[in-house]
């Protein structure tokens, strides 16, 4: 059997190294939305150019995810990681000269690129550089800045977008990244461990081809398909999803018989942690995204709210839910993760019946004093739910796999993200269409994500009882 060479273990400045890298592509997925408005007026871009500049960083990252994790099990994680950093400082810099929305559009492609590139080794390299506690410490940390980073884009780009630094307005969003890629990769060699397989895999060529069309045929479509009508090419390239994910599935197979090394093999989706960990994924980031979206939304276009003031609206959600990340740490080890997982449900469902109710009660005047107690109550229940993602979806995922595993939560994760603003968007729109009423178009919005997390608390309480998790403390060594 292969397994992971580590050279060193991971430190805590090792660990705060690593969570910086994990900010850049998670704080950029969400910082370009409130500098779309001014991107259109700079560049003369067009309404489904929009929809591709969101689109293109999503499906580029979604699709190059897998690839990278594998690419950090053969030749380091640690080299990829910095290549990674160093790649999506130059695609930042690309993206704040863009004169052009083409130019912008192929530099936030290369941004996605090289997100995929670093993403996986963060995870991985925590997977395999640690162990017992200090293992669901650093998963802690992890989901923490994970989820957080998805807030701050939203309040640090309405800032930046307002604040206008030395006349550079929208494109200080890009701009902003340059320092930090320069300081991560001052510090990534002197404090992260390098680690990789003992024996390097081939690469999974037919796999990758298969996957960028799975998630292209999924994802562009979802992306698009508002702007362009849902015309009938989108959902012929939903319908073509079908028979390739068929073809992905027989090609892993084959690959894992020849006992080669398959992008994603179907081993880990024989676990039942693994495959419950990508139900998770697919219920609560389709849920993530679509609330951020609706309420942005509603906030915007039907209150009438400044980009800083909608972001703003969320900065209680973000400190609510760093603090339960924190603190999801010592409650796992209590209660055991499934059952975590269940009262993050239950809290996260609470705040947003409670944010229901708050729009209802304050519309047409919602604002961050109002909203404040039904966020944090929100934010809080979501740290657990992301922290038992992580930790469920790699309890049972062997060492010598842990950048195919990272990878293929991650890259459902990220499909996710753009799958809950497609559907949840579309009930809004649709709502909004017949009613004319914004308030009754986000009541619809925020209830069917409420519909989606209680299948997602029902699939929680079904595993719970089938398993019976034992809290992790009582685990001696698992991760």
């Amino acid at each position: 059997m292969t397994t992971s060479v580590n050279h060193s273990r991971l430190g805590k400045f090792g660990l705060y190294v690593l969570l910086a890298g994990q900010l850049l592509p998670q704080i950029d997925f969400s910082i370009v939305n409130v500098a779309l408005d001014a991107i259109a007026h700079s560049l003369h871009a067009t309404e489904t150019e929009l929809e591709l500049l969101v689109a293109v960083y999503g499906v580029a990252f979604a699709v190059c995810l897998a690839m990278g994790g594998r690419l950090g099990d053969n030749f380091g994680r640690l080299k990829l990681f910095n290549f990674g950093v160093l790649l999506f400082g130059v695609a930042s810099l690309l993206c704040g000269l863009a004169t052009s929305i083409w130019f912008l559009l192929a530099a936030r492609a290369l941004q996605g690129i090289a997100a995929a590139l670093l993403v996986p080794q963060i995870l991985a390299t925590i997977h395999v550089s640690l162990t017992g506690h200090a293992h669901s410490r650093a998963l802690g940390f992890y989901g923490a800045i994970g989820g957080l980073a998805f807030i701050v884009g939203q309040v640090l780009g309405g800032f930046l977008v307002s604040a206008d630094i030395a006349g550079t307005g929208w494109r200080s969003v890009f701009l902003i990244n340059l320092p930090v890629c320069a300081a991560i990769l001052a510090c990534s060699r002197r404090w992260v461990p390098d680690t990789r397989r003992e024996h390097a895999a081939h690469i999974d060529w037919p796999g990758t081809l298969l996957l960028t069309a799975v998630v292209l045929c999924i994802l562009l479509p979802i992306s698009l398909g508002p702007s362009l009508h849902w015309s009938w090419p989108c959902f012929a390239l939903l319908a073509a999803a079908v028979p390739l994910l068929r073809m992905l599935w027989n090609a892993e197979l084959r690959q894992e018989q020849r006992g080669a090394f398959p992008l994603l093999p179907p081993s880990l989706l024989r676990l039942p942690s693994v495959r419950f960990g990508l139900l998770i994924a697919i219920l609560f980031f389709s849920c993530w995204s679509g609330f951020m979206f609706v309420v942005a939304l509603a906030l915007q276009s039907g209150a009438g709210l400044s980009p800083v003031h909608s972001g703003n609206a969320f900065i209680v959600l973000g400190a609510s839910y760093f603090a339960g990340s924190l603190l999801s740490t010592r409650v796992v080890a209590k209660l055991g993760r499934t059952p975590t997982l269940i009262l993050g449900c239950l809290i996260q469902m609470s705040g947003l019946l409670l944010v229901m109710a708050t729009f209802n009660r304050v519309w047409p005047h919602p604002g961050i004093l109002n909203l404040a107690p039904a966020t944090l109550l929100m934010g809080f229940g979501q740290a657990f739910i992301v922290s038992c993602f992580f930790r469920i979806g790699l309890a049972d995922v062997p060492a010598e796999q842990a950048g195919a595993g990272s990878a293929m939560l991650a890259t459902l994760q990220q499909a996710s993200f753009g799958l809950g603003s497609a559907l949840l968007g579309a009930v809004f729109a649709q709502t909004l269409h017949y009613s004319g009423h914004y308030l009754d178009a986000t009541l619809a919005g925020l209830g069917a994500e409420f519909c989606l997390m209680l299948i997602l608390l029902l699939s929680a309480v079904a595993r719970h009882y089938r398993s019976r998790d034992l809290p992790v403390a009582v685990q001696a060594g698992v991760k």
